[in-house]
């Protein structure tokens, strides 16, 4: 990757990881005979939908405006759930949907009646809590006790109401395989009563299967023996990061070194707290190009955002070169979770978005301005 084509700061989608993810996720699941569908909470960059498109029949949307988009852009309907529908939101919601999915009774009786209208079929289901936690970190677990997101089986009952013809279970963050086969005992376990009036079951995201090391093998085996023991139920699963795991880079440049004590920090042209979020969230250390841990008898370096909040920084790093004015620092997959999550919080320059092909080189989707910061607030 050629950085001196590419503006800074920026987001670069690189075709080729691309492809090669979307390749091993089509495989897996033509193999599985389960449909794997893209979530847009994770990466909704519709400038590669024509690629993407090529691969997925369905994609997995969380509101309005994301079913709008899979209508608009990925030309598909969207399998829906939210928390909360609205009443404003429900109609345009259900025009761009095939599955919509409710997340308590009480939305199920608000709005049920509705599908029913709405002049196409809508499959409706319900999402399901099995209350077993894997997901790490509180932050994204959605079985935490007291959990808003999800019926316990207790609240399910011994039956499904009218019409309902789905379950819907997310409770993996990132995860390996064998939390997979947990997931889909659990299920079985607390919800098994209901599968014979049940179409299709959505096991959610999660399922990180183009991370290195990931056992698709067992992945795929477990499907297998889902679906033959339940062969009138179809499968779905609903990755957020799987698709473009490890797809790209942020592309960014020091623009100040500031010591405090023996602190040395490089001041960066964008923001951890706007741009990469998770990193402060999760949290997590990101990889940088050319740079390790901290290393004994060597420099140490953070990093530090462009937004005036204290704790916009990260590190400690050390760097084969030593970070100054002008220096590009590289993000490594800042593709998944990032665009989705930015603010302008500061009115700080947002990242520009573009992809990169080995044949062709960088290409400019996207470039925010002043106007793109204005047009959010007024």
């Amino acid at each position: 990757m050629d950085f001196s084509q590419i503006p800074s700061p920026c987001y670069v989608i690189d075709e080729h990881l691309l492809l090669a993810n979307l390749e091993l996720i089509r495989k897996t699941g033509r193999r599985a005979d389960v449909d794997i569908i893209p979530a847009f909470k994770g990466f909704a960059g519709w400038g590669v939908f024509p690629l993407m498109r090529q691969y997925v029949k369905a994609v997995s949307a969380s509101s309005a405006h994301e079913a709008r988009l899979a209508s608009e852009e990925m030309k598909t309907p969207a399998h829906t759930y939210s928390p909360a529908y609205t009443d404003a939101d429900f109609d345009r919601i259900l025009s761009c949907s095939s599955h919509v999915t409710f997340n308590s009774l009480t939305q199920y009786r608000r709005f049920y009646e509705r599908t029913l209208r709405c002049g196409h079929s809508v499959s409706v289901g319900l999402r399901v809590n099995p209350e077993l936690s894997q997901a790490g970190a509180a932050l994204y677990d959605p079985c935490a006790p007291g959990s808003r997101l999800g019926l316990t089986c207790e609240q399910v009952g011994a039956s499904l109401p009218a019409g309902v013809e789905g379950l819907h279970v997310h409770a993996l963050c990132e995860s390996p395989a064998e939390a997979t086969c947990r997931l889909m005992d659990a299920v079985e376990t607390k919800f098994g009563h209901l599968f014979a009036a049940v179409k299709w079951i959505n096991f959610g995201g999660g399922h990180l299967m183009t991370r290195k090391g990931y056992d698709t093998e067992l992945l795929v085996k477990a499907l297998q023996t889902f679906r033959k023991k339940y062969p009138h139920i179809r499968l779905i699963l609903e990755p957020g990061a799987a698709f473009v795991w490890e797809t790209g880079v942020l592309r960014a440049t020091v623009e100040d070194i500031v010591r405090n004590g023996d602190v040395r920090t490089a001041i960066l042209d964008v923001s951890f707290t706007a741009h990469m979020p998770d990193c402060l969230e999760m949290p997590y250390k990101p990889r940088i190009r050319g740079a390790t841990d901290a290393l004994p008898g060597k420099p140490a370096w953070r990093l530090g955002g462009n937004s005036c909040l204290a704790g916009d920084f990260t590190g400690e790093w050390s760097f084969e070169e030593e970070p100054c004015a002008g220096k590009t620092v590289v993000f490594e997959d800042m593709i998944h979770y990032t665009m989705v999550k930015t603010t302008t919080f500061n009115g700080v320059p947002h990242p520009s978005i573009g992809t990169w092909n080995n044949s062709t080189g960088f290409t400019l989707l996207k470039r925010f301005g002043y106007d793109d910061y204005k047009n959010r607030l007024s």
